[in-house]
């Protein structure tokens, strides 16, 4: 039965989403809020109820933030109360940035036992600027090692937020979770909107389904809108009917019409994955309206080539990729081609657990098995050559592929893309810490006791430096203590150089990468040493060198196989061994100019990967 919306006016609607650093129990505190609110039944089954992904059930984080509508008695006047769960891992820091536009308040959840960590500071700094109400929260006041005393005072002097108005609860077993409720009401504004004024309304996700098209998560900032409306997209200018509005609960809930304030979603018959473009203001058809802002398009941090296992399946994964990226608009998609893979793409994540996560849900939801490359970082070159700069038309050009890296003649100087990271950690591991930081050629900014025995360390990290092992590496050191953020600090010059790769002296252009020159040395003799056991042996011998320029900075050497053409000599005249050995020697030699070095694609990918073939 289709449930009427017009009961609850925007006075009585409540908009908030729930924040917090990874694993801290935001996903536990949406499950007993929707079970306190009726939405769920009770049952020992509920847990991350709004974690619907595959991914997210099995590594237990959250990916995508999920949307659900609440329905709630408080002092008599029934409340929407509008609850979006949001990741809490830095990767997936644009989905809680998108998440908040389309709340006036959040609830901030740090854990009792842990403490502020790094991505705690970032989300409340995300929600400080969007001037949204803040309540905090410390949860799992159950456990045995809990001191929410502690907690409290971190919150009063980090963020400045009054220690008596921290609610203590224990999401788990359902402890003062009511009082986050009547909070929120008390403490949250309704939306600043008019049911009266005509239909704006905010696309901030959307999904596709293989029979209804696409389904558009909405937020309504004006207006109504109802089964039958004409809609027009501000981006595209296409015109739609309206085939169903809902809202989630967390499930689809049809209903008569969404007015105002309310958040919900939409089907209107668009096939195309390219027309619900996340951002977009959707409107009556002949009353246009200003478009909202959107949202500021996410900028990859991670570059990787992403190639089809067999080139046959091309088309079904450019399918594929457009359906995914239509559900995670943050990844950033452009084509390449690879003489030893294929046809392929060029790949932009925020992250590479992000990468990861994105692999893995092409396997699992389109059962696609794809190659990924090395993954890259994007390096900016000043052009100082005329004809380069009258080629690319402006003198600053950004490289994502190590085969466009232009020469060191023609270029003033090389620019790297730096983070500022945020370390919280145990104030026992802070040599070790630091002395990582130093060897990752990070300069210190900041750093700052939160209380007694805990440190916020700030560094300005060079992004190739941290992208692919610097957080496991910062666990190991810290015993799994410490926790990692990171945010865009623009670009710096640096001394970058680019390594090639070649195998009995023809370059491997997969293998070419961009690096700094005082790490080039180590880079390049590692990589030869798993090039040499990743490569099966030949006929001939194989030379692996690693080269910048026409300068040779690292060599191994993969021995040929060997007859042993010498087994029928027993003694006799030492002139005949010599021939058979020389004999043989200048058919090796002969081999060796003709003989192609057959890289087997699995050993390719593993080297590509910097995965050493145990």
């Amino acid at each position: 039965e289709k449930l009427d919306m017009s009961t609850y006016p925007v006075e009585s609607i409540r908009n908030f989403s729930i924040i917090a650093h990874v694993d801290h129990g935001k996903s536990t505190l949406a499950d007993r809020l929707l079970e306190i609110t009726g939405t769920i039944s009770k049952t020992d089954r509920n847990k991350q109820v709004l974690d619907k992904l595959q991914v997210e059930r099995e590594r237990g984080i959250t990916v995508k933030a999920q949307s659900a509508s609440l329905f709630y008695n408080h002092e008599g006047i029934n409340y929407l109360l509008n609850l979006i769960d949001t990741p809490g891992h830095v990767d997936f820091s644009y989905e809680v940035s998108r998440s908040l536009s389309a709340c006036q308040g959040v609830i901030l959840v740090v854990d009792a036992n842990e403490g502020i960590q790094a991505q705690t500071v970032a989300n409340f700094y995300l929600a400080f600027e969007a001037q949204l109400s803040i309540i905090p929260v410390i949860n799992k006041i159950d456990l045995k090692n809990a001191d929410p005393e502690r907690v409290e005072k971190q919150i009063e002097k980090l963020f400045d937020i009054p220690a008596d108005e921290c609610i203590r609860i224990s999401a788990k077993q359902g402890t003062n979770v009511e009082k986050v409720l009547q909070k929120v009401i008390e403490k949250i504004p309704p939306p600043q909107c008019n049911t009266a004024d005509p239909l704006k309304a905010l696309v901030f996700d959307s999904t596709f389904d293989h029979y209804r098209g696409v389904i558009a998560n909405v937020a309504l900032f004006g207006g109504e809108i109802a089964k039958g409306n004409k809609i027009v997209s501000a981006h595209t200018k296409k015109r739609y009917e309206v085939s169903e509005v809902g809202i989630l609960t967390p499930n689809e809930q049809p209903t008569h019409k969404l007015y105002a304030g309310q958040v919900g979603y939409l089907i209107a018959g668009m096939k195309e994955v390219t027309e619900a473009q996340i951002g977009d203001t959707l409107f009556l058809y002949k009353q246009p309206v200003e478009p909202l802002p959107g949202f500021k398009s996410a900028k990859p941090m991670v570059f990787a080539g992403m190639y089809p296992a067999d080139q046959t399946e091309y088309n079904n994964l450019k399918s594929a990729l457009e359906r995914l990226t239509l559900n995670d608009s943050s990844v950033t998609v452009h084509r390449d081609s690879s003489v030893a893979l294929g046809a392929g793409w060029r790949l932009g994540f925020l992250g590479l657990l992000h990468m990861e996560v994105f692999n893995q849900r092409l396997e699992q939801e389109y059962n696609m098995s794809v190659i990924l490359t090395a993954p890259t970082v994007p390096y900016k070159a000043v052009l100082s050559s005329a004809k380069l700069i009258k080629e690319y038309g402006k003198d600053e050009i950004t490289i994502i592929n190590p085969a466009q890296f232009p020469d060191k003649f023609s270029v003033s100087e090389y620019l790297e893309p730096t983070v500022l990271g945020t370390i919280v950690t145990p104030d026992e591991y802070i040599g070790k810490i630091i002395t990582l930081c130093q060897d990752r050629r990070a300069v210190q900014k900041d750093m700052l006791y939160i209380d007694e025995n805990r440190v916020m360390l700030k560094y300005l990290f060079p992004l190739n430096e941290i992208v692919l092992d610097f957080y496991d590496a910062l666990k190991s050191l810290s015993s799994g203590y410490a926790s990692f953020d990171y945010e865009d600090a623009g670009y710096q010059a640096a001394d970058l150089i680019k390594m090639d790769i070649l195998l009995n002296g023809n370059p491997v252009e997969e293998l070419s990468t961009i690096i700094h020159n005082d790490k080039a040395y180590a880079a390049g003799k590692l990589l030869c040493e798993r090039l040499k056991e990743a490569i099966p042996r030949q006929l001939f011998e194989i030379a692996i060198q690693a080269t910048i320029g026409k300068k040779i900075i690292a060599r191994e050497t993969l021995k040929a196989y060997r007859k042993n053409v010498v087994a029928k000599c027993y003694g006799g005249d030492i002139t005949r061994r010599m021939k058979l050995l020389k004999r043989q020697a200048e058919s090796k030699k002969l081999m060796r100019k003709i003989g192609n070095v057959e890289v087997p694609r699995d050993a390719f990918i593993r080297v590509l990967k910097r995965e050493t073939d145990k």
